[in-house]
């Protein structure tokens, strides 16, 4: 469905991003890219959505398949229009519109009033509480709320791939369980794949299939979720456990960088 073939980035013809990021989503498929900030994982959702191009960005090697068709520097408008929509980072919304309103602009696409209404219907079954909230201003929603707004208005565009740039980052644990639970639920009842981005390890493992490590915008490790679980690396350095499963600040690794071995 989409493969990212060995892409590197550069933006504004200078700084080198991405190098050499190859990784694969299949049909209905939950996978998560995992690093830390700055390792490069919402650049290549970027590279993915189109939305490259609006910050100066370019793919500069290397290709990007959906359906067998390279989308690689796209329009964002072309791209979405096939069926790709990304939900970035920090929830980016139309402030000063109401919730029914952020969400009716993720239909813009679809010009059949029956069927944007019958999608309505389906983001509030998702999300109940957008229904109560449908005409409150957005910009005076709580994170949690927000969040869901956003993931409600990729979900009205009927997307075959959902592009999640940090959905847990600035929530509360409780709503980063019931975000997660969401996210399980629309990739079971709505086939949409799912590639994920997150820090929260704990979280994105949880409901991946599949994993990609990466450091310095390049895949370092990739492998099967529960494999990647169980892993001695990640348990330490991403999920905050030592061998014996004791809690560890990265202050008390004094070995920190000898043993990501991967980065040589």
């Amino acid at each position: 469905m989409l493969k990212v073939n060995n892409i590197e980035v550069i933006y504004s013809n200078v700084i080198l991003v991405l190098r050499g990021v190859s990784l694969e989503l299949s049909d209905g498929k939950v996978v998560c890219v995992l690093g830390a900030h700055g390792a490069g994982k919402s650049t290549t959702l970027k590279a993915i959505s189109g939305l490259l191009k609006t910050e100066l960005g370019e793919v500069t090697h290397g290709d990007i398949e959906y359906n067998g068709k390279k989308v690689q520097n796209s329009s964002p408008q072309d791209i979405a229009s096939m069926g790709i929509s990304q939900v970035l980072e920090g929830r980016r919304l139309y402030e000063h519109l109401t919730t029914q309103e952020n969400l009716l602009v993720g239909a813009y696409l679809n010009n059949n009033r029956a069927d944007v209404k019958r999608r309505l219907e389906q983001v509030y079954k998702y999300f109940p509480r957008l229904k109560d909230l449908g005409q409150s201003v957005s910009g005076y929603l709580s994170g949690g709320e927000q969040q869901m707004l956003v993931m409600g208005r990729s979900l009205m565009a009927r997307p075959n791939v959902m592009l999640l740039d940090e959905p847990s980052l600035g929530l509360a644990p409780l709503m980063v369980k019931e975000i997660a639970e969401i996210v399980k639920t629309i990739n079971a009842e709505e086939k949409v794949a799912i590639l994920l981005v997150e820090q929260n390890a704990k979280v994105a493992l949880s409901l991946a299939e599949y994993g990609y490590v990466m450091e310095n915008g390049r895949v370092v490790l990739d492998g099967p979720a529960d494999k990647l679980k169980d892993n001695e690396d990640i348990r330490e350095f991403y999920l905050g456990l030592g061998q014996v499963g004791q809690k560890k600040s990265y202050r008390d690794v004094k070995h920190y960088k000898r043993r990501k071995r991967w980065l040589g």
